[in-house]
């Protein structure tokens, strides 16, 4: 009998997280044509860049809400014409904790349920994130002690993942509701048949939404666990109702190889940056853009430019601010950005490379709403250098999740990108395809949240991509 065809549909909140995997499309629109042609591809995910994290809570529920509408139909004309037996949705919205959460699994629930539960699974074992007995740490210290914590727009106080979410809902969701799966369970799952089949129960006996934080501290943990939420999704349980069990989770991107294990990555590091654009034989100048604004972010930057073949172009954060407040911002913007096409098109032609960056250190002035649409008007400005660029660049690496988001869909003007790998644990490379046009057709971008690596980790991504 054939394998049951199961698609893992992944609403990402920013386009960082297919951080684990490789073969897969990355849809950056979600009309009824794109969702075929997504659900066609022989890969088991299917990955829609949502881009939630950047919006308002009320316009990330909203899009939420857009994905669902367009997804169920096509979900069911796969269905019909046999291309497809189910699918599960992932929620892969969390960045260190940081995120709408539980808004988007609330509107997901509503729009694709009934659901017997959702499962909070944050850990990311590739950027040293890892939850044990509930509690969520970064390389061992608790996240609540990290920068991410104090995040302007999405800060928390715990690292006591029932806690967090009682946090987070407003206590409309108290702790000592929140379910937990330990780690020694699914070791104990992962080693004995009769444990598994217990923790198989446990699960199929979920019902009315339950809300579950999920331990994870080593690859196998997750792995079980995948199995297990596969198996449920595509049969029904023994002694547990005729019919199979309807899942949600909200995890991050090490999860989703506990779903769907692929086989190894077809081309290793070097393989990948020679994806690398030629003209004539020779190699393209490349182009890092960094956006994000965390504290490892600064850091990575700052050993980046003390590189001798880099050269940085600032983008001054208080200046852009000004302009759009003021008189005219079109026009005064438009000529911002002129200046800093020149000016690092200039570097480009020193043989050198350009790093496109904002200045570091918040803005204060702007909050909530406000402090988003400068974001994203600061990141269309950077991601419209880039493209009256992209015809001379043979690779760009895009720090942050915002900063790529609207660099691949509205600077470059792409409909989807293919994953190709990740040139380093974490660090996803995409290209634009043949369909993108002559100008970006084959442009390689490295996917780079802000928030993964240490100081060196964007250092050695240019030193691979530059053959530095």
């Amino acid at each position: 009998m054939a394998e049951p065809r199961l698609k893992i549909v992944v609403l990402d909140d920013d386009p960082t997280g297919s951080q684990t995997l490789h073969g897969c499309p990355l849809l950056l629109r979600w009309d009824p044509a794109a969702l075929a042609v997504g659900l066609r591809q022989p890969s088991p995910f299917l990955f829609l860049l949502a881009n939630t994290r950047a919006l308002a809570p009320a316009e990330a529920a909203e899009r939420v809400r857009e994905i669902c509408r367009a997804l169920l139909p096509a979900l069911e004309a796969a269905k019909a014409e046999g291309s497809l037996d189910d699918a599960l949705v992932v929620s892969r919205g969390d960045s260190t904790l940081r995120g709408h959460f539980p808004l988007e699994v609330d509107v997901l629930a509503g729009e694709l349920g009934p659901v017997d539960a959702t499962f909070l699974v944050p850990a990311f074992l590739e950027g040293g994130r890892t939850t044990v007995d509930g509690v969520h740490r970064l390389h061992g210290q608790p996240v609540h002690e990290t920068p991410f914590a104090r995040d302007r727009l999405f800060s928390y106080h715990t690292s006591v993942l029932r806690d967090w979410v009682e946090e987070k809902s407003g206590g409309r969701r108290p702790a000592a509701a929140v379910r937990q799966l330990g780690w020694r369970e699914l070791e104990a799952a992962a080693r004995s048949l009769p444990a598994r089949r217990d923790l198989a129960r446990w699960l199929a006996g979920l019902r009315d939404n339950a809300l579950v934080v999920v331990d994870a501290e080593r690859p196998d943990h997750l792995a079980v666990f995948g199995v297990l939420a596969r198996e449920l999704t595509l049969s029904s349980p023994p002694g547990n109702g005729e019919r199979p069990r309807r899942f949600l989770f909200q995890s991050a991107a090490s999860l989703l190889n506990g779903l769907a294990p692929l086989p190894p990555q077809p081309l290793a590091p070097p393989a990948l940056a020679a994806l690398r654009r030629r003209a004539g034989g020779a190699p393209l100048g490349g182009l890092v853009v960094v956006g994000s604004h965390v504290p490892l972010a600064d850091a990575q930057l700052e050993r980046l430019l003390a590189q001798e073949g880099c050269e940085g172009v600032e983008v001054p954060v208080a200046r852009v601010w000004r302009v759009l407040e003021g008189p005219l911002p079109d026009r005064l913007l438009a000529s911002l950005e002129a200046e800093w096409t020149e000016r690092v098109g200039a570097v480009l032609a020193r043989g050198r490379t350009p790093v496109l960056h904002t200045s570091r250190g918040e803005l204060v002035e702007p909050r909530g709403r406000v402090e988003r649409a400068y974001g994203a008007a600061l990141a269309a400005s950077m991601a419209r250098v880039v493209a009256a660029l992209a015809p001379r660049l043979g690779y760009v690496i895009s720090k942050g999740g915002t900063t790529t988001q609207t660099l691949l869909a509205r600077g470059l003007g792409l409909d989807w990108v293919a994953l190709r790998g990740q040139l380093l644990p974490g660090l996803s490379l995409v290209v634009a395809p043949e369909t993108a046009g002559p100008e970006v057709e084959g442009l390689p971008v490295v996917t780079f949240p802000g928030n993964l690596g240490d100081d060196t980790t964007l250092e050695v991504a240019w030193r691979l991509m530059d053959g530095a």
